[in-house]
């Protein structure tokens, strides 16, 4: 058995493979910019500050709480870099995480659920969250799908409530 021929042909194989990978749709690279089932999406006609203030206050006014704030663009700034506004506020209410739980320990992973602001060229910005119905659907619980449907009509509520006006 000759070495340099058994390389070479591991070589070929590898490179048929890769080259077969890299021709599937989307590999590479990230083509597919809502990748989650019930990813939504809603370009405004607000400002990146106006709309997380909006957004803030509808979450209050249905009853939910902010319990975590990331933000690159406020972490750039700090650096004195300067990037296009970006927010994920997590967003839950302890009744729920405690009927989340007894549903499905596992699903704790989900919490908070999260809404996403995003500053745009023009000025404006988008908000992008997921349903929360989609987030828990994988767990497979009945309990946990009617504790979602309720947390869809307070997503839908805290959604109409920052878009009005």
């Amino acid at each position: 058995m000759n070495l340099g021929d058994s390389w070479a042909r591991r070589l070929a194989v590898a490179a048929v493979v890769l080259m077969t990978v890299m021709a599937l749709p989307g590999a590479g690279h990230a083509a597919n910019a809502m990748p989650y089932p019930g990813t939504q999406m809603v370009a405004t006609k607000f400002g990146f500050d106006a709309l997380r203030q909006r957004l803030e206050t509808a979450i209050e006014g249905n009853g939910m709480f902010v319990v975590t704030r990331a933000s690159a663009s406020a972490g750039a700034e700090g650096r004195v870099i300067k990037i296009a506004g970006n927010i994920v506020l997590g967003v839950y209410r302890n009744d729920f995480a405690i009927r989340m739980l007894a549903a499905s320990v596992p699903a704790g992973i989900e919490a908070p659920l999260r809404f996403y602001i995003t500053e745009n060229a023009d000025g404006s910005a988008t908000l992008t969250w997921r349903r929360p119905s989609a987030v828990f659907a994988p767990y497979e619980s009945a309990e946990m799908d009617a504790m979602a449907t309720e947390l869809d009509v307070i997503w839908a509520a805290i959604v109409k409530q920052t878009l009005q006006g």
